[in-house]
């Protein structure tokens, strides 16, 4: 997101964390955020704060922030667990992924599939979606394995799980709005309020 305004956002680099943008709001007045954006985390923050709050609660928040990834991150064991209940729910277990793995190099597509080694791999921005979502990417390249190209019988396969549709409309949508610009993030305030929000002490 760009702005006009010089006190909008910073980028600050820090040694041993990925970049972190500091956006400085002045219609935020007590509360702050921090979320992840196109590979950065972004803390929001009231114009007002000094230096040393800023600071101080950069840090509290890229703290609150890891703690809640490590809790909501499934692991690529349970990706995989996940997977073969799926393939067995809905694919009669005729998909079996040699890996199911997240990975933080993909940024155009939700998920891949290789059908000649049966490697599956997720966007690790899929990691803050509704289950239902997930799984819905899940089959589609569970779906892949057993048909690679996108076929009519590709389709049905996907088309077994019963949230297929609603679940790429989803994603459509966080397409459509990224490619706008839209801070998907945001809850139509005005006020960016990403998955982690704090109250100003």
């Amino acid at each position: 997101m760009t702005s006009s305004d010089p006190l909008a956002q910073r980028v600050v680099p820090r040694a041993d964390d990925p970049d972190v943008e500091v956006r400085r709001s002045r219609r935020r007045t007590r509360t702050v955020t921090a979320f992840r954006e196109e590979g950065r985390i972004v803390v929001a923050i009231p114009a007002r704060f000094t230096a040393a709050q800023e600071r101080e609660w950069v840090e509290k928040m890229l703290a609150r922030l890891a703690r809640t990834e490590r809790r909501r991150r499934p692991s690529d064991e349970a990706l995989a667990a996940r997977a073969a209940e799926l393939s067995r729910t809905y694919l009669e277990g005729r998909a079996r992924p040699t890996s199911v793995a997240w990975v933080t190099t993909m940024r155009r597509r939700w998920g891949s599939a290789t059908p000649s080694t049966g490697e599956i791999r997720l966007s690790h921005q899929l990691q803050g979606v509704p289950g239902w979502v997930l799984d819905g990417v899940l089959v589609h390249e569970l779906a892949h394995l057993v048909e690679a190209n996108h076929t009519p019988l590709f389709r049905e396969l996907t088309r077994r799980y019963p949230r297929q549709v609603e679940s790429e409309a989803f994603l459509a949508g966080i397409t459509w709005a990224r490619g706008q610009g839209v801070d998907t993030a945001d809850d139509g305030d005005g006020v960016d309020e990403g998955p982690e929000a704090g109250p100003v002490e």
